[in-house]
């Protein structure tokens, strides 16, 4: 099994803890399958589908094409996917890396991506707007970037990137330079379904207004989550707290579809996808985890946070609190259903994904819109 390149190294395959309850032979089977046709990752070669390519928003499923291949004896990874989802959002990426240089220590890689996102939701900027106030807007925007990473820990890494990015709508957009600098540690057993270890991310990003300056800003993200096993793994409990902050220079704006958001499957759950907009934000997330079946997890969660126009009027205001099941094996989470409730009513969520693996720590692109 080949190593991730900018991920942490995983230990060998493990089975769940045994569940409470005596699993039925269907969903063993149901794992069975997802694992052997719906994985996600850059360790095999070949075809596969992505289904992971979409921000929140684009509806409960996407699906379409990918391909990757590595070369010589893996120290040269080529990937590209394509794909549509159930809202008609379509996004197209290719990539190139070299992730073996200086004895695995470094690597160096490009990406572009092409997307087109159709009617994203927004509701105003500041934590008081009123639900009566959402609108939709058209966002289309190229990227391309060059990045490279150093290891100096097999659990930490150190990225640098710089890339082109190209908004065509809205309109009149300006094109941006865009930068970011930042360190990970990584020492959960599985990104994609932790039950032990955490994460630390600090961050900080320039997006240069190459037009006329207007829109020009910089953005500050600290972020930290943990994951503590109970009763041999049976039970878990994650934490996660995220601060973004931006600032600018007097008499400049943050472009509204790049500033901070909250709301949605993985930060506020009660709350719609891009609910508030601000400069800052400040995110909690509480999680337990109970193993009822090998497979099959039933969860616990409180979320809260908050949008403000300066970071020392952030608050703990906006809360979610909710029930769901996650359907895994020992190494990834497959499918999650999730019911919360909070200011603005219920919630019913599915996804694919597990809530904590942030797609942030591994993107290498601008996100666009913004995506809590």
């Amino acid at each position: 099994c080949r190593d991730l390149p900018l991920a942490t190294a995983q230990e060998a395959p493990t089975s769940p803890p045994q569940g409470f309850i005596t699993e039925p032979g269907a969903i063993e089977r149901a794992v069975i399958f997802a694992d052997r046709h719906i994985t996600n990752g850059d360790v095999t070669n070949g075809f596969y589908v992505d289904a992971w390519n979409m921000i929140p928003g684009a509806g409960w499923i996407s699906a379409g094409p990918g391909y990757r291949q590595w070369y010589k004896k893996d120290q040269v990874f080529v990937g590209g996917s394509a794909a549509i989802s159930s809202r008609g959002y379509k996004a197209a990426q290719g990539r190139f890396e070299l992730p073996r240089l200086a004895r695995s220590r470094l690597a160096v890689g490009s990406q572009f991506r092409w997307q087109h996102y159709r009617a994203v939701d927004f509701y105003g900027e500041g934590p008081d707007t009123h639900e009566s106030n959402r609108s939709e807007y058209d966002l289309r925007s190229t990227n391309v970037v060059g990045y490279a990473t150093l290891r100096a820990r097999e659990w930490m890494g150190i990225t640098g990137l710089i890339g082109w990015l190209q908004p065509s709508r809205p309109s009149n957009q300006p094109t941006f330079v865009h930068s970011e600098l930042s360190a990970t540690v990584d020492t959960r057993d599985f990104p994609g379904h932790p039950t032990r270890g955490g994460l630390a991310r600090a961050a900080m990003s320039d997006y240069s207004d190459r037009d006329a300056a207007a829109f020009s800003f910089r953005r500050y993200d600290v972020e930290a989550a943990h994951f503590i096993p109970v009763a041999g793994a049976r039970v878990v409990v994650a934490a996660h707290g995220w601060l973004a902050a931006t600032d600018t220079d007097e008499g400049r704006v943050v472009p509204f579809y790049l500033q901070p958001s909250l709301g949605g499957h993985n930060s506020l759950r009660s709350y719609a996808d891009y609910r508030f907009h601000d400069r800052h934000l400040l995110l909690f997330n509480v999680e337990a985890r109970i193993a009822m079946m090998t497979h099959v997890d039933a969860a616990v969660f409180v979320d809260a946070g908050n949008v403000a126009a300066r970071a020392s009027d952030l608050d703990l205001d906006k809360r979610s609190y909710g029930a769901g099941l996650r359907l895994h094996n020992g190494r990834q989470t497959f499918a999650r259903f999730d019911i919360a409730q909070g200011g603005e009513g219920w919630q019913v969520l599915f996804r694919l994904t597990d809530p904590l693996n942030l797609s942030r720590l591994s993107r290498r692109t601008a996100t666009v819109p913004f995506v809590p």
